[in-house]
């Protein structure tokens, strides 16, 4: 009867189904949408979450009838069920194992099974769930955790707290001791010139690092290829396996540099047989500068094509006025120099040479027309073909008017004919005159235009200081200021003179010395300009006959008029300004 009683308070006291804190076998009796039913005997029934049945891949498997263990956290509560853990219980039974573990420094197996805050939730044996903090997943941080959900890895345990059930793990402790096993392997047989194989670690902007087995290389972006590399993720990603050849390696510092053009054929080495001077080849523009732009005619090899062999006929101000960046083009190589590794492009050269062109249609003594381009203080310059201008000198503008400023002749976009004087070949340069257009009037200007003769004349240009008239074809006068007659319209009122008016006036003097003649518009009234005196005797009236009178009464008017202004101030511009010696 004692023993019957004995068993009675054993039952009720939870002697048949453990106490609090151990660990007891069950039996599924339901299945629900939360919770798992266990019946863990003695009449007395457990309830645990369904998320503790979930195996690494999220997956529940349990059905009634299952015999688990679990582990007894309370007591029966008010509704007269106990509360049980299969989780704790699991970690219980695996507790010795990985405890025996740590103490052996083995190693576990698990499966990462989702991501936490700071980390990864791994399942280890027995279902058991542990802690791997993200600065233990891998050597370097991994930005994306997600991808390594469901991958299975050996991890050593760092901590693990019985009382508590908390397991840390981590991966980096092995993959570091991997990587000096690696690296101590890898400095025995690495040295300089030495061809290796390895992984693309990181990249940056100057170059990428390569893992060649627990030490890593620098392979510099400038020893990635022979060609142009702007960055170089345009040659790899992160993963990449290379083959690359040791240039440098220092084993105190333990640096290594690598490179990968280096295992490559330099294609300098052929470029001379390849791009002989004359031939036409094809590229892509890499680069402009303001002196030129640069071509790539195969990976490795450029060429410059100088901003002077672009055009013959323009000026070209920049090159991008012509080319720009990644357009392919043909031109022609002019020059190689594969120690320097230069090569010198042209792309004018593709088109016929203007002044080739010019050289065989013209000789000197021909006779050209052409606009004039530009003007300058000592001459004007003449397009005669595209490409090529000609020069006239100031001095070579006129027989008879004294041109200190070629700009008071002619003016940019004028219509004009001249001479071909000289042909300079080797700085391409030709000399052009327009005076030569007619014969040298000195000999005859004397008969032809004495002094006092009044001669129908036109503007030809207008400057501060008078203007410039043209008496014939190849015969130009000078009408200075005070020599000018006030010019009316019809209402009577002075207007200014323009090119083109006809103007009659009367010759003043006659200079052989500077090769000018100077006329006045008051006519009959005795021109203010004083001629040198030793011209005088030169332009002495003929002698005999009604025209010798006629020109004797001429000739003592104009010399009693100018020996009134004898003392007077010629205001015609000085002789020598600007003057070139003829």
């Amino acid at each position: 009867m004692d023993s019957f009683a004995a068993l009675f308070e054993a039952s009720i006291s939870g002697g048949d189904f453990g106490k609090e804190g151990e660990i007891v076998q069950g039996t599924v009796v339901a299945v629900q949408r939360d919770n798992v039913i266990i019946d863990i005997g003695g009449k007395s029934e457990g309830m645990i979450p369904l998320s503790e049945f979930s195996d690494a891949t999220g997956q529940v498997a349990v059905k009634a009838g299952d015999r688990i263990d679990v582990y007894i956290e309370s007591r029966e509560n008010d509704d007269g069920l106990v509360t049980l853990s299969k989780e704790k219980a699991d970690k219980m039974k695996v507790w010795d194992e990985i405890s025996g573990a740590c103490e052996r420094d083995e190693l576990i197996e698990g499966t990462i099974s989702q991501r936490v805050k700071g980390g990864l939730s791994v399942t280890i044996k027995g279902g058991v769930k542990a802690f791997l903090p993200g600065s233990q997943v891998d050597l370097r941080p991994i930005r994306n955790l997600d991808k390594l959900i469901g991958q299975t890895y050996q991890f050593k345990v760092i901590k693990f707290n019985k009382k508590r059930g908390n397991i840390v793990l981590s991966r980096r402790v092995l993959l570091e001791k991997e990587r000096d096993e690696q690296k101590t392997k890898t400095l025995e047989t690495l040295e300089e010139g030495k061809v290796v194989r390895g992984v693309i670690k990181n990249i940056t902007e100057y170059g990428a690092f390569v893992d060649l087995g627990g030490i890593d290389g620098l392979l510099h972006i400038t020893d990635m290829s022979w060609g142009r590399v702007n960055h170089p993720e345009e040659l790899f990603k992160v993963g990449d396996e290379v083959t690359v050849k040791v240039l440098k390696y220092n084993p105190e510092t333990e640096r290594v540099s690598l490179g990968l053009k280096q295992t490559q054929e330099d294609p300098w080495s052929h470029a001379e047989e390849a791009y002989p001077p004359g031939k036409k080849v094809h590229g892509k523009v890499m680069s402009i500068t303001d002196y030129g732009a640069f071509v790539e005619l195969e990976p490795g090899v450029e060429g410059l094509i100088h901003v002077s062999e672009m055009s013959w006929t323009k000026k070209v101000k920049h090159p991008s006025k012509l080319l720009e960046v990644g357009q392919e083009i043909d031109c022609q190589v002019l020059e190689v120099d594969a120690k320097s590794k230069r090569i010198s492009l042209g792309l004018k050269q593709l088109e016929p040479d203007p002044w080739t062109l010019f050289t065989e249609k013209y000789s000197p003594g021909d006779k050209i027309a052409g606009k004039v381009r530009s003007i300058t203080d000592y001459g004007v310059f003449i397009g005669i073909e595209e490409g090529v201008d000609g020069m006239v000198h100031k001095s070579d503008l006129s027989w008879t008017a004294k041109v200190n400023n070629p700009a008071d002749l002619h003016h940019k976009g004028d219509d004009v004919e001249a001479i071909i004087l000289s042909i300079n070949h080797d700085e391409k340069k030709v000399s052009l005159g327009i005076k030569q257009l007619w014969d040298d009037p000195w000999p005859t200007i004397f008969n032809e235009f004495p002094p006092g003769k009044v001669v129908d004349t036109k503007v030809v240009s207008i400057v501060d200081y008078g203007v410039f008239v043209r008496i014939r074809e190849g015969v130009e006068g000078h009408i200075p200021s005070n020599e000018l007659v006030d010019k009316k319209n019809e209402a009577g009122e002075a207007v200014a003179y323009e090119i083109g008016d006809p103007i009659q006036a009367e010759i003043a003097n006659v200079d052989s010395q500077d090769r000018r003649l100077t006329l006045s518009m008051r006519i009959g009234e005795g021109a203010s300009i004083q001629p040198k005196a030793e011209k005088r005797a030169s332009v002495a009236p003929k002698k005999g006959g009604d025209d010798g009178a006629k020109a004797t009464s001429i000739g003592e008017l104009i010399k009693q008029k100018l020996g009134d202004k004898l003392m007077k101030k010629d205001e015609e511009p000085s002789d020598d300004e600007g003057e070139k010696s003829e």
